[in-house]
């Protein structure tokens, strides 16, 4: 019996290979994604491994800097690190030496006023020379290193990069005004951000505390312990010396690495789980091309099973030739599949290195793990896959299998299947309409729910293609005559088959559709916010979140010409009755003019009292009122008692509480400023919008933004997600039209007497090609229409678990996308039969008529 299996693969080895080439693209996805983790993470590892190499101890005062949160702000007490604090350490029994650190983010304009690098890898750090002049950190290759106010050092990729030798003035830039300042240095240094791609710029310790803290002023103190001192011991020394609050954290350099080396798992882990999902997918949707496959098979060698029965092989053995075949297959598809992995992983790493120059890289990680993987999943799939197929051929009756073809179900077995799939979808169908309905409680069921459905769905594909496939048939006849009617038949001769076929596109078409319509609903709610609640012309912040505005870029904005109002968007966590709570403060005077702010009572002037309003929600569930009282606990470690003078509609844009900046920075002077609204005399203009950014200094890290720009960046950040995610599952999509070229190509071959008649009657070749094609084009945008509004079903579903956190969340079908998704699926159907179609049409017609 395994002989005749073998025999079997190797006599039907060209129909077997859209199946092989199948498992071979799902496995390769899946080795390929592990290789590629595998390999960056191990780079990464690497690359980090020095940061800490020189640190026994760091003190950090998490609260210091630009890039301090806002509640790392407020939640941090009061006490900074400062030279006191650095004579403390280095008093320690067991430092041997203290090196006090002060960072921040720094960015370097080019020579057309252009960022170099990215904001959020832009840094600042002070330069400490020892005895002769060096820092042994930072090891200079030209020039020397910054000793007085208006001078800096640049790493020498960023200097490269912007064109810049010693003696140059070049412009840098915080979170405050722009500034002039001459290259004196350019240094190397194997800091991983900046071998990363960030750059880096050096200045002198007083002007790096004046341009990225306080003077006085450090964001870390790094001690080394003496010879035979531990890390451990250090550190104990230190925590004595350095206040309790939270905003101080003293770590060794072990658990500084430890931590690193954490972070870097963690985020491989989590790209490598992405990847593999989109992996599980492709391979789940080859899964029915496997098993249609061999059903196919099973039902052209019906007569050859029997004559097996007949001579004494019994069931079991049967069973077992069907999945010897798979198992066949299965390997080497598994090995071809493991070997392409390693090269995409290697693409993949090279891809990386082209978009960034500077991305970690290494020699590929192959582990054993990604071996054993890669085959074992391959193997089981296609084996699985298999089983279903091999028990409907063991259980052919030999006399009813000697008469040939394939064996029609039966009448109860459709009602099985049919009650089956139903309960299935509508107990899937339960689970999800029980999450919409639960809000954000319901994210759980909706995500059990719609695998759930998906299952059932399939299971009923074949009762569902009738009804649908049946109303193109006229339309179909209309248009194409005789091939059109003739391709509405193939489709509905064998229901299970078409079901199977265009369950793979099927799936591909819900995820997509899923997440174009989520993607939009959630686009189309930000934008309407913005619109809705911002009556500011500009919004200045930094790009791309690099951290917070310095207060000076307030005032500094509030007297640039042709601005009417404007005022820094403070924001702070405080405790209200014990509750912490986001808080905004805004300039209570021209509130008005920069936002709507609807009240539901109240007025918004109740802010110039020192009062405060409060949304919707919270009144609610606090319970509160005009009038109403909140002790507060001041960051500063002072509280008071504060009034409710408004209650106003909950908006996206706006945090729960409303202050008065004056009333914020009495309690908080270094709050988070993260925006400026500015209100312009003329209404937004190119003169002001210039005004703005003269008054930065030009600063090309500030964003000056109108409405029209945020809603336009955010619809960009939702766009390249989506085109991200349509790129990961176009593997999917692939292995689902190699599923429609092995059916038609499978279904040409059993239908060569059929074809061979067709034409002996006066169908031409070309009525034969466009039969095939017409066949596929119905049997793609049959599984289209079910993955769309199945798809357009989960995303309203998920729209209602998001809701809660997104006020004014409706969903928003795309139609336009919906009717392209439709035209591409009906593309790759006209695509997937190219080959079938010239292959029927060259069918021998003599030939044809006498195949058994």
């Amino acid at each position: 019996m395994y002989r005749t299996a073998l025999r079997n693969v190797l006599a039907h080895k060209g129909r077997l290979l859209m199946t092989a080439l199948a498992v071979m693209l799902g496995t390769a996805f899946v080795a390929g994604t592990m290789v590629f983790s595998d390999t960056a993470g191990q780079a990464m590892k690497n690359s980090f491994s020095k940061s800490y190499s020189d640190v026994s101890v760091m003190v950090t005062d998490n609260a210091a800097g630009g890039h301090a949160s806002a509640r790392e702000k407020s939640e941090g007490a009061a006490g900074k690190l400062t030279d006191a604090t650095v004579a403390q350490l280095a008093a320690l029994p067991g430092t041997q030496s203290v090196r006090p650190v002060v960072s921040g983010f720094t960015g370097v304009a080019d020579k057309q006023g252009n960022l170099i690098g990215q904001a959020w890898s832009a840094r600042g750090t002070n330069f400490v020379p020892d005895a002769t002049g060096k820092d042994a950190r930072y090891p200079m290759a030209e020039g020397r290193g910054p000793k007085a106010p208006g001078e800096i050092a640049l790493d020498r990729e960023t200097a490269k990069a912007g064109g810049y030798r010693v003696g140059d003035t070049v412009r840098i830039a915080g979170n405050a005004a722009a500034q002039d300042a001459r290259l004196t240095g350019v240094f190397t240094t194997d800091d991983p951000e900046v071998s990363s791609g960030g750059t880096l710029t050096l200045m002198d310790t007083a002007s790096a505390q004046k341009a990225l803290l306080t003077p006085g002023q450090y964001s870390s103190i790094v001690l080394a312990a003496k010879p035979g001192v531990t890390q451990e011991a250090l550190q104990t020394q230190a925590l004595a010396k350095v206040p309790g609050e939270t905003r101080f954290v003293v770590q060794t350099g072990k658990q500084l690495d430890d931590r690193q080396q954490e972070m870097v798992a963690s985020s491989t882990t989590a790209l490598k789980t992405v990847l593999l999902v989109f992996a599980g997918i492709s391979l789940f949707v080859g899964i029915f091309i496997i098993a249609n496959t061999f059903t196919m098979l099973i039902a052209q060698r019906t007569r050859e099973l029997a004559l097996l029965r007949a001579v004494g092989a019994g069931r079991g053995q049967v069973t077992l030739s069907v999945l010897a075949e798979a198992l066949v297959i299965g390997v080497s598809a598994s090995v071809a599949g493991l070997l392409a992995g390693i090269g995409i992983g290697a693409g993949l790493q090279g891809g990386m290195t082209l978009l960034n120059p500077n991305f970690p890289t290494g020699s590929l990680v192959v582990a054993p793990a990604t071996v054993v993987t890669g085959l074992v999943v391959g193997v089981l799939v296609t084996v699985l896959s298999a089983v279903l197929p091999a028990v409907r051929a063991a259980r052919i009756p030999p006399v009813a299998a000697m008469a040939g073809g394939d064996q029609p179900a039966t009448q109860k077995g459709l009602i099985i299947r049919n009650t089956i799939g139903s309960l299935i979808a509508a107990g899937g169908i339960a689970l999800i309409l029980a999450g919409a309905s639960a809000g954000k409680d319901g994210r759980t069921l909706l995500e059990a729910g719609t695998p759930i459905t998906l299952i059932g769905i399939f299971i009923l594909l074949p009762l569902l293609s009738r009804p649908v496939i049946s109303v193109v048939g006229p339309v179909l006849g209309r248009l194409y005559g005789t091939a059109g009617r003739l391709a509405r038949l193939n489709a509905l001769r064998n229901p299970r088959r078409t079901a199977a076929t265009a369950a793979a596109l099927t799936i591909g078409l819900t995820l997509v559709s899923a997440l174009t319509v989520l993607g939009t609903s959630v686009n189309d709610a930000v934008a309407r916010s913005v619109t809705g609640s911002m009556k500011a012309d500009y919004d200045v912040a930094m790009a791309g979140g690099a951290g917070q505005l310095s207060p000076e870029v307030g005032k500094l904005v509030a007297k640039a010409p042709g601005v009417a109002a404007s005022s820094p968007v403070a924001n702070v966590y405080w405790d209200f009755d014990g509750k912490t709570r986001a808080v905004q403060g805004f300039d209570a005077a021209a509130l008005d003019r920069l936002m709507k702010v609807t009240m539901d009572s109240g007025s918004t002037g109740a802010l110039q009292q020192g009062q405060i309003l409060v949304n919707d929600e919270v009144a609610k569930s606090a319970n509160l009122k005009v009038g109403s009282t909140l002790k507060v606990a001041y960051p500063d470690e002072t509280t008071g008692t504060v009034t409710v003078g408004g209650v106003f509609q909950r908006a996206e844009t706006l945090s729960p509480v409303l202050m008065a900046n004056a009333e914020v920075l009495k309690h908080e002077p270094e709050a988070y400023i993260s925006d400026i609204l500015v209100k312009g005399t003329d209404g937004a203009t190119g003169a002001l919008k210039q005004s703005i950014k003269d008054a930065t200094g030009n600063n090309p890290v500030i964003e000056v933004k109108t409405k029209q720009d945020m809603q336009d960046e955010f619809s960009r950040q939702i766009s390249f997600v989506l085109n991200l995610m349509y790129g990961l599952l176009a593997m999917s999509v692939l292995v689902a039209v190699l599923g429609v070229v092995n059916t038609l190509a499978m279904s040409v071959f059993e239908r060569k007497r059929e074809i061979g008649m067709l034409r002996a009657i006066g169908l031409d070749r070309r009525g034969i090609k466009r039969m095939v094609r017409l066949e596929s084009v119905v049997i793609s945008v049959f599984g289209a229409l079910i993955g769309v509004g199945l798809g357009c079903f989960v995303a309203w579903a998920a729209n209602q678990t998001i809701a809660p956190d997104l006020k004014g969340l409706t969903t928003v079908i795309p139609y336009g996308q919906m009717l392209v998704f439709l035209a591409l699926a009906a593309l790759v159907g006209v695509i997937a039969a190219l080959w079938p179609a010239r292959r029927a049409s060259r069918l021998d017609i003599l030939t044809s008529i006498k195949t058994d």
